[in-house]
């Protein structure tokens, strides 16, 4: 029980890591999972990984290797390791979205499909994961939710500003002439995000009367039907935004 007390009050210090020798022996070592501690006897000794620990490590073990790479947090009181983990996230990110790029190509899928399905995916499943922990670590969900939507207002107005500031300076510098990108079909998917947004901030609202308490967990009946109706929202989102590039649903002048 001590060990379970000690590993949830003190999860920031434990993440922390002193050398790179320590980094290398954690991505190395099986780690048993959440499940796991909460299914741990109620001696002081940890749990053992299960199968499918075991499973998910050498799955991931790859990427764990490959972040055991980053400098440690001792390093300049953190500030290294940020730096460095930021730039592994951009060069990650480029890589996932050529990658998205050829695997639309070679399949005959869109550009605008590929980009709301694969490339949105791969970016979003980190930031999942990390509003999966806050929500399990705090005791309010305002980090899990504020996880999610801080990420999006970075995703949009520091990644397309920023790329699109640097592309406007690079035309009017070098060729000339003034920055221009067609315009597609973006319109209908932000107007159609925006008001599924709306929905989920209404079912986060009604989640706050006394039945339930929250906007997150509650009872189990709430807790599963929630869920489907965010996941639906995602899916509903994904059909008509691909329905509408392919041009099944029509919105509009015809081009």
């Amino acid at each position: 029980m001590y060990y379970k007390l000690v590993q949830r009050a003190n999860a920031s210090i434990l993440i922390g890591t002193s050398s790179w020798k320590e980094q290398f022996v954690e991505a190395l070592t099986v780690n048993p999972g959440e499940d796991d501690d909460e299914e741990g006897n109620a001696d002081d000794e940890p749990p053992s990984p299960s199968c499918m620990d075991y499973i998910m490590h050498f799955l991931t073990l790859f990427w764990k290797i490959i972040f055991a790479f980053i400098p440690p947090t001792d390093f300049y009181g953190g500030y290294l390791c940020f730096v460095v983990s930021i730039l592994c996230i951009g060069i990650v990110t480029a890589i996932i979205g050529d990658v998205a790029s050829h695997f639309g190509c070679t399949l005959g899928i869109k550009d605008s499909v590929t980009a709301i399905v694969f490339v949105a995916l791969g970016t979003s499943i980190p930031d999942t994961f990390a509003s999966k922990v806050a929500a399990i670590q705090d005791k309010y969900a305002d980090a899990s939710v504020g996880n999610v939507t801080g990420s999006n207002v970075v995703n949009v107005f520091l990644g397309i500003g920023l790329a699109w500031t640097m592309a406007a300076v690079y035309h009017n510098v070098y060729n000339g002439q003034p920055f221009r990108v067609p315009s597609g079909n973006l319109a209908f998917s932000v107007t159609l995000f925006c008001s599924e947004a709306a929905i989920a901030i209404m079912i986060l609202l009604l989640r706050r009367n006394k039945s339930i308490g929250g906007e997150l967990g509650g009872p189990p009946v709430a807790k599963y039907m929630t869920a489907t109706a965010l996941i639906g929202l995602w899916l509903i989102y994904l059909i008509v935004s691909s329905l509408e590039a392919y041009g099944v649903i029509k919105v509009g002048a015809e081009k």
